[in-house]
């Protein structure tokens, strides 16, 4: 399976930062450090942000619909 980069700086891929949102991580700064990683340019941070609040999103609703 193919994953986008989403932070080219640090090579972090959307996987990762998807499965750090899953596993509580709730920016991405702490999604980074989660793979042992800090932003360096910042051109990323918005994107990551987007797929954090998509992850966090999701969990919610599976929660929601689990109760």
């Amino acid at each position: 399976m193919h994953y986008m980069i989403v932070c080219i700086c640090n090579a972090i891929r959307e996987d990762e930062i998807r499965r750090a949102a899953s596993e509580g991580a709730p920016c991405p700064i702490a999604a980074y450090r989660s793979v042992d990683c800090e932003p360096q340019c910042g051109q990323c941070l918005p994107y990551a942000r987007e797929l954090i609040d998509q992850e966090r999103a999701a969990l919610i609703s599976m929660e929601s619909r689990a109760a």
